[in-house]
């Protein structure tokens, strides 16, 4: 039997008291029963590993653009000692990440004259525009690339009176995330590097490289280069040299 409490009014209050005495009682078998094993399992390193794999998730998608890049090889070659002609070659394998990708963009900044006789392959430049010190080329693909498809572009033009100074510096933005980079520059015979530093432009960090990044090829020139596995995204990575 069981004992109701009244409290002296006339509203019901006594009767629902009454049924919510009676329901907690015919609950605390089941509750006896499921609380241990709630209480055991690891619900906290549950939510806690799903908030991570969430936020990972979050800030993947914001940084995955349209591609991303699987080898991005620069190079630099300054064709005479006075630094007024120069070419740049630039070799990027990407894999889309979206379906329905119809074109690419490149980017190129610099002194002087730049973007000169400028080829692709594949695709074709349809515009070029100025945003701040940068120009960027738009490259239409002419067709329509999945996701999980691989390109390799290359891409070559022309510098005039771009690296006429004792001290200079050229390199590349890593927009997307990328997965190998490689820069190179490539010296005439007669008027090697004295030295060659690496700057990160955004970390605000400078390293001279050791001599064993320079040498000599077959042909007489010098050749510089350096390379590293997965660069940071949005840093500006730049060979800074004396000649």
């Amino acid at each position: 039997m069981h004992k109701v409490t009244y409290t002296g009014q006339s509203n019901g209050f006594g009767v629902i008291s009454f049924m919510m005495n009676s329901a907690h009682m015919s609950l605390k078998p089941w509750i006896d029963r499921v609380m241990p094993v709630l209480l055991k399992a690891p619900w906290l390193e549950i939510s806690a590993e799903a908030w991570k794999i969430v936020r990972k998730l979050a800030q993947g998608m914001a940084d995955e653009g349209i591609y991303e890049v699987l080898e991005h090889e620069a190079t630099l070659e300054l064709k005479d000692v006075q630094g007024k002609r120069a070419q740049v070659r630039k070799r990027q394998r990407v894999r889309y990440l979206q379906h329905n990708i119809i074109a690419y963009q490149d980017q190129a900044w610099g002194d002087g004259e730049i973007l000169l006789n400028y080829r692709c392959t594949p695709g074709v430049e349809a515009d070029r525009y100025q945003a701040g010190h940068k120009t960027h080329i738009l490259i239409s693909l002419r067709e329509a690339k999945g996701r999980g498809d691989i390109d390799e572009f290359k891409i070559e033009w022309e510098f005039r009176n771009g690296f006429v100074r004792s001290q200079e510096e050229w390199g590349s933005e890593v927009s997307h995330r990328t997965k190998a980079l490689a820069l190179q520059i490539i010296f005439p015979k007669s008027r090697p590097p004295q030295r060659v530093w690496l700057v990160e432009q955004l970390s605000r960090r400078t390293h001279l490289l050791p001599l064993g990044a320079i040498r000599q090829l077959g042909n007489g020139r010098w050749l510089v280069l350096w390379k590293t596995q997965r660069p940071r995204l949005h840093e500006s990575y730049h060979l800074k040299w004396e000649w």
